[in-house]
């Protein structure tokens, strides 16, 4: 175990609860080269922050996080969303930034600028999305959280939305993860332990357009500075059991306002028509890297469809896409796209869907994955 995890939390309260003299702490937050993790430093700013254009850009050693060379290594953090900061307390923010090259150009994992560009392309449409973000606790030795080291726990059955020792694995990480996103500012609208035990789900949403990758990014390091307070590790990995375990994933709602009217079912039919259109580049925007660790996951089994075909259904959860019963018989309001996986970038997966279902784009790709 580090060290880092064996230090005296409780020991940092008293230093936390000093003045600060009028300094507000900003920790800047970005997402690094890898697409899938998360980056911060913290500046001093002598003024309390009340607009994101009150926060000035900043740089970083780029070369440090796999987005620049060693000899050009200046990246820039632009700030985009703001948020409180649920550990320093008022009047200290949080605030997620897009990477910038020295050109003053987006980084090759900066999904948030050609996202923000299509979302305003769309606003007429209203799109809203609501994302479930599963994920799985770890020790800090890289097995699941409570689980037997030298074996494995009880069959999956009772661990979806369970109670009870025994059948719960990591509820205080869930519970602080909660109130720190409300506080912060995040649309979390509930969470629920998931099949796997020690596996979790938190829903974010309904977010309109840009702001449903700026609160899930936020949201995922929310996640990952809370389990620093416990000791834990929070995984994103879609599949991190082989065997007979469900994976993970980041089911995403999604309507326009035409879906969410009376007769609006038709609107949502015309969108799942256009979404299987494009199943294989949909595929290739609903992971990291390219449907490869979606791979492990959409097998078919486990409350997956097959990554290799696209299929529909009410009320199917082995579909790619679902139609909430209940959608079905009021005849209006959302889908469910069930394929991007768990350790997706929202803004790619959000900015795909408005461009087939809003903006028309046809067209798809072909995919070189093997099992």
């Amino acid at each position: 175990m580090p060290s880092s995890a064996l230090l005296d939390k409780a020991a940092k309260s008293k230093y936390m609860d000093l003045e600060t003299n009028g300094i507000t702490q900003a920790m800047y937050i970005w997402i690094d080269g890898s697409g899938e993790s998360m980056r911060c430093k913290t500046r001093s700013l002598d003024k309390e922050i009340k607009e994101i254009s009150d926060l000035p850009m900043w740089n970083f050693d780029g070369s440090s996080t796999g987005q620049a060379e060693g000899s050009n290594s200046d990246c820039f953090l632009k700030p985009c969303a703001m948020f409180n900061d649920p550990f320093r307390g008022a009047p200290n923010k949080l605030v997620l930034c897009e990477v910038l090259s020295y050109k003053m150009e987006p980084v090759a994992t900066n999904k948030r600028q050609t996202c923000q560009e299509v979302m305003a392309r769309v606003k007429d449409d209203h799109p809203w999305f609501g994302i479930e973000q599963e994920y799985t606790l770890l020790d800090v030795d890289g097995h699941p959280f409570g689980w037997p080291k030298q074996g494995f726990p009880g069959p999956q059955g009772p661990y979806y939305c369970a109670v009870g020792t025994g059948n719960v694995y990591g509820r205080e990480v869930v519970e602080a993860h909660y109130r720190a996103c409300i506080y912060a500012g995040i649309t979390i609208s509930g969470t629920n332990a998931e099949v796997m035990p020690a596996q979790w789900e938190f829903q974010v949403g309904p977010c309109e357009g840009i702001k449903m990758g700026d609160h899930l990014w936020m949201a995922r390091f929310l996640l990952h500075r809370v389990c620093e307070d416990f000791g834990v590790v929070a995984s994103f990995d879609p599949k991190p059991m082989n065997g007979d375990w469900n994976g993970a994933g980041c089911h995403c709602n999604y309507s326009t306002e035409k879906m969410r009217l009376p007769g609006g079912f038709d609107e949502i039919n015309n969108a799942v028509e256009k979404l299987s259109k494009r199943h294989n580049y949909h595929i290739q925007a609903y992971d990291p890297q390219g449907g490869k660790d979606n791979m492990r996951r959409l097998t078919g089994l486990h409350e997956t469809s097959s990554i290799f075909d696209f299929s529909s259904g009410i009320a199917n959860r082995q579909a790619s896409i679902r139609i909430p019963r209940h959608v079905g018989e009021d005849k209006c309001g959302y889908l469910e796209d069930r394929r991007p996986s768990s350790n997706c970038d929202p803004y790619t997966v959000t900015e795909a869907i408005a461009r087939t279902t809003i903006l028309n784009e046809e067209g798809d790709i072909a995919l070189e994955l093997n099992y």
